[in-house]
């Protein structure tokens, strides 16, 4: 019973996620925050699926640098771009300029 309410509680925090993610799209802040939110959930129902099953626990610690690793990338991508224009809006990142 327990397993069940924490699968649900998990679903609503991607789900959450997922809904700032495609709803909030004019800053880059607030879409790197709803994809951490999304990671930070997956992260926790893996825990609960795999702490099953204790052999299996280095797949969690792949899965935590993979997710380090996007942090990071995201983040470089908004310090370059706040340097460049100034801010993290979307509306003045132009693809056409150099």
């Amino acid at each position: 019973m327990v397993m069940v309410f924490n699968m649900v509680l998990m679903s609503f925090i991607i789900m959450g996620g997922v809904w700032v993610f495609s709803s909030k799209r004019k800053h880059l802040l607030a879409t790197l925050l709803s994809l951490e939110f999304i990671m930070l959930g997956l992260f926790l129902m893996l825990f609960i699926m795999l702490n099953l099953y204790p052999q299996d626990l280095y797949f969690m610690m792949i899965f935590l640098t993979f997710s380090v690793c996007e942090g990071a990338l995201g983040l470089s991508i908004l310090v370059s771009m706040i340097r460049t224009h100034g801010n993290d809006f979307f509306q003045t990142f132009s693809i056409l300029q150099c």
